[in-house]
This record gives structure tokens, C-alpha cells and sequence, in this order.
């Protein structure tokens, strides 16, 4: 199922599980699953900007999405970005091949005028494609963006 205009509710951004070694904790991974479902959210948001997506390497991504997607029936938005648009946009095609309801990207935190941000999503979306969704971040965490101040750069 994919994201489209009309979806609404409760997306957490799920922290990814680690075991002391660095691998991923997949147990825990089923276990938080079933919390956010339990608790009722509307859909999960995984490999999102909680900093644990840059430790792991692709195929570690495309595991945790595939048992991610498998383990419930809400949509999953996957975090998808990357130092470059190459990756985004493998990684973005990955994760919708796989049943991802849509993508997040969070620009790079170097990005300091509003034009920055505007040409980044420009790049971002001819790199994974058009017909990708993905939700606008209404903040930016890492550097006080806010998208609501300027909406007509939420639309493609």
C-alpha cells in the first residue's frame, strides 16, 4: 500500500536494535514491531534520522525492510538518505520493490537557505523518481527547517 495525500496518523521512527557487536538485534527489531502495532499506530517509519541508518551497510538496510515489512500490515516509510542521490535512489527502489509505502528524506545538514533545500529535493526527486512518495518533513531536526513556513516547496 502506498502513501498518497490522504494518509494521516501516527508514523513513529523506530530506533533500530543493536546487539553489543554491532549487528542488528533482529529479535528486538519483532519486538518493537509489535509494540508500535500494539499501541496503535497508523503506520512506522524505520531507518529514519535517529543516526543508526549510516552504521549499517546496504544489504543490512534492505534485511531490516524486508523483515520490517514482513512483520506488519501498517505502512512502512523507509529512510532513505544518503550522502548521494546514487544510493537514495537504489535504496529508495529497493525499499518500494519490497512493499515500502513510501520513502523519508531528511536534507544533509549543511543546507542553510531556503534555496539550498529547495534545489536538494529537486535532486532528491529525480534521483528515486516521481512516482515514489514520500511525506515532507515538517521540521528539520538537525537545522530548524520548517516546511510549514513554506508549503509551496512540499509540492513536486
Amino acid at each position: 500500500m502506498r502513501l498518497d495525500p490522504q494518509a494521516n496518523g501516527v508514523y513513529p521512527i523506530a530506533a533500530t536494535p543493536f546487539h553489543p557487536d554491532g549487528r542488528i538485534d533482529e529479535r528486538s527489531v519483532d519486538t518493537l514491531v509489535d509494540f508500535y502495532r500494539a499501541a496503535g499506530a497508523d503506520g512506522l517509519t524505520i531507518l529514519g534520522v535517529l543516526g543508526e541508518a549510516p552504521k549499517i551497510d546496504a544489504a543490512e538496510s534492505i534485511s531490516l525492510i524486508r523483515q520490517v515489512v514482513k512483520r506488519t500490515r501498517v505502512p512502512v516509510i523507509v529512510g532513505v538518505s544518503a550522502p548521494g542521490f546514487a544510493a537514495m535512489r537504489t535504496l529508495a527502489r529497493e525499499a518500494m520493490d519490497i512493499g515500502a509505502a513510501g520513502v523519508m528524506i531528511a536534507p544533509p545538514n549543511t543546507l542553510r537557505t531556503d534555496e539550498q533545500i529547495v534545489s536538494y529535493y529537486r535532486g532528491a526527486v529525480e534521483a528515486i523518481g516521481a512516482q515514489v512518495p514520500f511525506p515532507g518533513l515538517s521540521a528539520d531536526v538537525s537545522g530548524g527547517y520548517d516546511a510549514r513556513r513554506h508549503p509551496s516547496h512540499c509540492q513536486r
